[in-house]
């Protein structure tokens, strides 16, 4: 996962029953990381009783985040992808994150939602078409399937200027709007993450929203809504364990049904760390799998 030079992330809630001293209403949560290299993706589910800040710290890095204590820095650095959630904060100011990204399409949403009856041509159509302008850009570099270097050349061109105008009309209207209103929220909103909202500009290998990992997190989402919760503890595990070999596996282009398969007629016969490790669903081709095990 930290072998990747970013890492997406996201959580959804999660109902599961017979918790230890919890009640069966009380949520639980799902998260969802997205990393790995590039040609090596890894989609990785992990279930938790809570969302906070350090159930990601503990996941990636196998501790707890201590208070006034310097953490032990790793050789890995990444750049973390999330929303605008603040349990993301005690990630953020691990040494290994090299700075975090914000989300434009969760910025994007807000300002829709502010657009609902009012006509074309308002300062609240202005702003979207902007931010409209930046993803124009990007499709761009998907289109003409440019590398990361060449994404970053791009976005240095042209997705500054649209910035700049962006934050141009952010500081001129946000005296001039109502704070409660859905505009003045979506302005706050965007205030408030700016700092995050630019960090795509320092490499092309950063996704300029989290689409990646809400992307990842919707099979579950939809899955929940026909089983409605886990009976157990062990139940959830189990499933974010389901969810990570299948996701993983067709991250890597292989056949969820046909990785399954192969999978546990291999994993049997297993012996070392190194056998083990080459059933992972990215050290495997759609070739392997049509190998008698």
């Amino acid at each position: 996962m930290i072998q990747g030079k970013v890492i997406h992330i996201d959580e959804t809630p999660l109902q599961v029953l017979n918790e230890p001293k919890r009640e069966n209403s009380q949520k639980s949560f799902m998260w969802v990381y997205k990393g790995g290299p590039p040609d090596q993706p890894v989609i990785c589910f992990q279930y938790s009783e809570h969302r906070s800040g350090d159930i990601p710290v503990q996941f990636l890095f196998g501790e707890k985040s201590r208070e006034g204590e310097d953490p032990p820095v790793r050789q890995n650095r990444f750049y973390s992808v999330t929303d605008g959630y603040s349990g993301y904060n005690d990630l953020s100011k691990r040494p290994e994150v090299i700075d975090r990204a914000g989300c434009w399409t969760h910025v994007r949403r807000k300002f829709v939602d502010a657009t609902h009856g009012r006509k074309a041509g308002t300062i609240h159509h202005q702003i979207v078409k902007m931010i409209g302008k930046l993803y124009s850009i990007e499709s761009k570099a998907r289109r003409e399937e440019m590398s990361a270097l060449e994404r970053h050349q791009l976005r240095q061109e042209k997705s500054t200027v649209v910035l700049a105008k962006i934050r141009e009309w952010l500081d001129k209207y946000q005296p001039k709007v109502v704070p409660n209103s859905l505009l003045g929220q979506a302005i706050q909103y965007a205030n408030n993450q700016w700092s995050t909202l630019t960090t795509f500009l320092q490499d092309g290998e950063i996704e300029i929203d989290n689409n990646i990992a809400e992307n990842a997190i919707r099979p579950f989402a939809v899955g929940r809504k026909g089983w409605l919760f886990s009976g157990s503890p062990a139940g959830a595990e189990a499933s974010a364990t389901m969810y990570s070999l299948i996701e993983s596996a067709k991250a890597n282009g292989l056949e969820p049904w046909a990785y399954l398969n192969y999978l546990f007629e291999n994993f049997p016969l297993a012996k070392s760390e190194e056998e083990i490790q080459a059933l992972l669903p990215f050290n495997l081709k759609t070739e392997d799998l049509k190998r008698e095990g």
